[in-house]
């Protein structure tokens, strides 16, 4: 019962700080590392990839600007090459308190 207390905690402070998102414009996806904390009226993260030219480029988004091109997500470091962060977290969590209890 404990376990679930601290999940519910930290959902609850991960919602209370707001929305980080990778921010860069970089060559290589993976090589997108730096973290901002988006403003209050930017509430997805965004990708996108320049055809034509090996780059990309990540950050803030408000939702009603989010076109096609781009690749607009929601929740922490949802723009990332790889899965980091809370969302990793989180499932691993989830993973295990179904093990517990299944």
């Amino acid at each position: 019962m404990q376990l679930y207390g601290t999940l519910v905690l930290f959902l609850t402070f991960s919602v209370a700080c707001g929305l980080r998102c990778y921010s860069c414009t970089a060559t290589e996806p993976e090589s997108c590392t730096d973290t901002k904390a988006c403003t209050v009226i930017f509430n997805r993260c965004y990708s996108f990839k320049v055809e034509g030219v090996n780059m990309v480029t990540k950050g803030c988004m408000a939702s009603a600007t989010c076109t096609d091109p781009m690749k607009c997500c929601e929740g922490d470091l949802c723009n990332g090459a790889i899965p980091t962060g809370p969302g990793l977290i989180l499932l691993l969590l989830s993973s295990a308190l179904m093990m517990l209890f299944v």
